[in-house]
């Protein structure tokens, strides 16, 4: 029923001859590995080929991305509660105008968050710049019984300026993280009604 032949003993591989091809699969694995698959997704580059092939640039950027999704779950939207009345059912008192500069300078992969004071229905101009490469950024706002509201994000960009008005009272301002290969100074100008500005993180 079958037109095949079996095979003559002679025309078997021998033992040596399956070790040997076994031998050089076991190294062929290896320098794939440390010459392309530790470069290409993890970044690590012993041999310095991953760099010259540019593959180790793409673990680079895969690791920046794995970074930059821990930070933003960090600041994960969590479910708003009721925004408690005051004691002494008064509304807060306006805060009076003010204008501040601030700098900061963040080193590669470094992050920095500066938070204004503000009462609900507040109003704050603002208007940052990046110097020496680009941020991602999240404006967002925290206050008691509410871990975050988020405003609004941006990624790789230099700069941005607009009026943030607080949805309750609490602090209202911004993360960013610097994704440029060098340090990188921002500088935040705000100009309206809140009470302090700081840096946070």
């Amino acid at each position: 029923m079958f037109n095949s032949q079996k095979p003559r003993l002679e025309d078997l591989p021998t033992t040596a001859q399956l070790l040997r091809a076994t031998a050089l699969a076991i190294v062929a694995a290896g320098v794939i590995l440390i010459a392309v698959v530790l470069p290409s997704e993890y970044a690590i580059d012993p041999t310095g080929v991953g760099r010259q092939l540019g593959l180790t640039q793409m673990g680079e950027i895969k690791a920046q991305l794995t970074e930059e999704a821990a930070a933003d779950a960090a600041f994960a939207v969590a479910p708003a509660a009721p925004q408690a009345a005051p004691a002494s059912g008064v509304p807060p008192v306006a805060t009076a105008q003010r204008t501040d500069t601030t700098k900061l300078t963040l080193a590669p992969g470094q992050g920095a968050e500066i938070k204004a004071t503000m009462a609900k229905d507040a109003k704050l101009a603002f208007t940052w710049s990046v110097e020496g490469g680009r941020v991602n950024f999240d404006t967002h706002a925290d206050a008691p019984g509410i871990a975050y509201h988020g405003y609004g994000k941006g990624k790789d960009t230099t700069g941005e300026r607009g009026e943030l008005v607080a949805a309750f009272d609490g602090k209202h301002g911004w993360f960013w993280r610097n994704r440029s290969g060098g340090p990188v100074t921002i500088t935040l100008r705000t100009e309206g009604a809140y009470s302090e500005l700081r840096r946070v993180v």
